[in-house]
């Protein structure tokens, strides 16, 4: 299955949901119908970049991401929803999914385990990298640390 066509399939599911529906305010000017990413993402309480990833890389995501229940219902709502999405789900295609862990060592917080996630989009040479830290852990904890670095001055 071609990237775009399955992006098109979610941007479709996207796009018949108004924002009345989902309980969401109107306000502005919208150049598609339906919800916005930034929607969609609130709804489901996941990030606009996972909503992305998702578009490109869903049914990967859901092998190895079992457990994640906010997946899980996001696909059964494009399933129930989208008959498209269906057609394309129970072909099983996905794009190309690398994962590996790696340790980087950072100058203020020291060393910070990160899961790394490589997506690759068929037929080009575009790859998305995307680190994460396990929830709760030490990790997660200086990861949050660095992304408010720089925007603070170190005293000491």
């Amino acid at each position: 299955m071609a990237t775009t066509e399955f992006g098109q399939a979610v941007r479709r599911w996207r796009e018949r949901v108004s924002p009345e529906a989902a309980g969401l305010p109107v306000g502005g000017q919208r150049r598609t119908p339906g919800l916005r990413r930034e929607e969609v993402s609130q709804l489901a309480g996941i990030s606009v970049d996972y909503i992305t990833r998702l578009e490109h890389d869903l049914r990967a995501a859901t092998a190895r991401y079992p457990a994640d229940q906010r997946l899980s219902r996001l696909v059964a709502e494009l399933l129930m929803h989208s008959d498209r999405f269906a057609e394309l789900w129970d072909s099983g295609i996905a794009g190309h999914h690398e994962a590996a862990r790696k340790t980087i060592d950072h100058p203020h917080v020291g060393a910070v385990t990160l899961d790394c996630d490589i997506l690759t989009v068929a037929g080009s040479d575009l790859r998305i990298m995307v680190y994460t830290a396990e929830p709760g852990t030490e990790d997660a904890e200086r990861l949050a640390l660095i992304t408010t670095l720089g925007i603070q001055t170190l005293v000491g």
